[in-house]
């Protein structure tokens, strides 16, 4: 009896732990088929979204995001240098949020090269594809913990908490922000930036973590 009875209770769990993985599938949202604020500067063409022949600035998501995970695929061109804005005001992109840095492998140095939190943490490992290759990232923001993988490689893992003064990373070196990192808000825009060179962006699928997703 005790037998059945504990099959029944692992049956049950395991039923749970299926349903709730269905729920967390079924709230993914894929961004480039309804949830971007396109423009003229943009188009997506078979699912992929691209710079349109009058290309410039950054297109932002309809929703802003608090605790979320987004993963895309990228392909650069030669010389490339985007971005994956998260968290940010499309108002004040520079100063009022985050980038995780889409370029060339090999463009720049430091914080500034693919994988970075960009200008603020170097990526833990040089995990960009060449130019023409397309390449696999997952962010992860849950509160002030921020984790990005690359192509299978772990490039950032970090709480944000840790940068508690304006134009400086907590290794003492310099940034361009002018408000602590910590301070920054933690609810925000989604975007992709056109910086000169032609950047091919795909499959973009987030998923909330916090259920406060909302409307612009």
């Amino acid at each position: 009896m005790f037998q059945m009875i504990s099959r029944v209770l692992a049956a049950f769990c395991w039923l749970a732990v299926l349903a709730a993985a269905d729920g967390s599938a079924a709230e993914s949202i894929d961004l480039l088929a309804d949830g971007m604020q396109l423009n003229d500067h943009w188009v997506v063409v078979e699912g992929v979204l691209s710079p349109s022949e009058k290309p410039g600035g950054i297109i932002w998501s309809k929703e802003t995001f608090t605790d979320f995970e987004v993963s895309i695929e990228y392909k650069t061109s030669e010389k490339c240098n985007s971005g994956l804005f998260f968290r940010t005001d499309p108002r004040n992109p520079v100063q009022g949020g985050f980038e995780v840095q889409i370029a060339s492998p090999g463009l720049y140095s430091g914080k500034h090269v693919v994988g970075s939190l960009y200008d603020a943490k170097e990526p833990a490992a040089a995990a960009g594809k060449p130019d023409g290759e397309w390449n696999e990232m997952t962010l992860r923001c849950q509160g002030p913990h921020i984790h990005a993988v690359l192509n299978g490689q772990e490039i950032l893992d970090l709480s944000i908490d840790d940068w508690e003064t304006p134009q400086q990373n907590p290794d003492g070196s310099k940034n361009k922000f002018t408000t602590a990192l910590k301070e920054l808000p933690r609810t925000g825009h989604i975007g992709f930036q056109y910086h000169g060179h032609p950047v091919w962006i795909r499959n973009v699928k987030v998923r909330s973590l916090d259920k406060s997703t909302s409307g612009t």
